[in-house]
């Protein structure tokens, strides 16, 4: 038996990124990169508004009141491609690009319009209005590194580079066994005497896809060991990672681990030093990851999170640790004399 420290030590070990695969942006979401996402382009592309308004000659307005002729419109997307000379101003919206010339937007709720003439005659403050070109970052720039997982903000970020494809690291593929002949499936348990519906692989299917794994397939097996050595055949051909629960202790019918036994299963880890979970073991067959849960939901879930989770967001492209948010906390109670709390 080994601490946790030790546990998880190995588990970090062990979870290095599988291949990498380009795929294009839609299907990026929740992947974790493996090459930076450079910026394509400037943004903004050129000075633009920041505000609906009046692009001027920020000079022609220093005294008030002015009057200024009104000579075309900017919009996003689609700017003014006259030349405005002096004494013109452009009506401009919000993203449209600046007019040549034009170095200040005055927000149109302070100007006054005179059928084709734009009145300023309010004080302007001192705002400018306008975002530089390459303000936001210019072509070239690393926008995203390597390792950094696709969350909403990073998919805009890739996005807005201009980007159509980025390259990730390949998802893990799992399978997962629960076994045990008591198990049912969930919505038959109550007409089955002695059964009890089978949860744990679904509360561990969730927690392999909030990490970054694909899960495969999920089968519920019973206490068989010749169905359970060729499910643990079958499941490492399809797989990256098997996750198989229950059967992780001493009893008569506890066949995990031996189900792996002509794959030639080599543990990495065995039982842990945690109460709950302390059966949580580690192992590689034919080249693949094993590791093995407890079958009580309340154990397989607490080791679960803390050594599958950093095991797949480690195959995944992340760092292990990644999937380890510890934090500080201060005891709300004091310790008793005897050192309890």
């Amino acid at each position: 038996m080994i601490g946790f420290d030790e546990a998880l030590a190995l588990i970090e070990a062990a979870a290095t990124p599988l291949d990498r695969e380009t795929v294009v942006l839609a299907d990026a979401p929740g992947r974790v990169l493996a090459a930076p996402v450079v910026a394509g382009l400037d943004s903004p592309a050129s000075d633009t508004s920041a505000m609906d308004g009046y692009a001027v000659r920020e000079a022609e307005v220093a005294a008030l009141p002015a009057r200024l002729r009104v000579v075309g419109e900017s919009f996003a997307g689609r700017g003014f491609d006259g030349r405005m000379g002096p004494g013109d101003c452009v009506r401009i919206f919000t993203g449209a690009p600046m007019p040549q010339g034009a170095d200040r937007v005055i927000i149109q709720e302070i100007v006054r319009r005179d059928g084709d003439m734009a009145v300023f005659g309010h004080a302007l403050g001192g705002g400018r209005h306008v975002r530089a070109m390459g303000s936001d970052f210019r072509k070239g720039d690393i926008l995203l590194e390597p390792g950094r997982r696709l969350d909403p903000r990073a998919m805009v970020a890739a996005a807005a580079a201009d980007r159509a494809a980025v390259e990730v690291w390949r998802r893990p593929r799992v399978v997962v066994l629960g076994t045990g002949d008591e198990l049912a499936e969930p919505g038959t348990a109550a007409g089955i005497p002695g059964a009890i519906p089978e949860s744990v692989s679904f509360g561990v299917a969730a927690l392999i896809a909030q990490y970054g794994g694909e899960v495969v397939t999920r089968r519920r097996l019973p206490d068989d060991p010749q169905a359970l050595e060729a499910a643990a055949a079958e499941a490492l051909d399809e797989a990256d990672l098997v996750v198989v629960t229950g059967g992780a202790s001493v009893g008569e019918k506890d066949y995990a681990r031996a189900m792996f036994g002509p794959a030639g299963l080599e543990l990495v880890l065995s039982k842990v030093a945690i109460k709950p979970g302390k059966p949580v073991w580690l192992g590689r067959a034919r080249g693949k990851l094993v590791l093995g849960l407890p079958g009580n939901p309340t154990s397989a879930m607490v080791t679960g999170r803390l050594f599958l989770a950093p095991l797949v967001a480690g195959l995944s492209g992340e760092t292990a640790g990644a999937a380890l948010g510890w934090r500080p906390a201060r005891l709300v109670l004091d310790k008793g004399p005897a050192g309890q709390l």
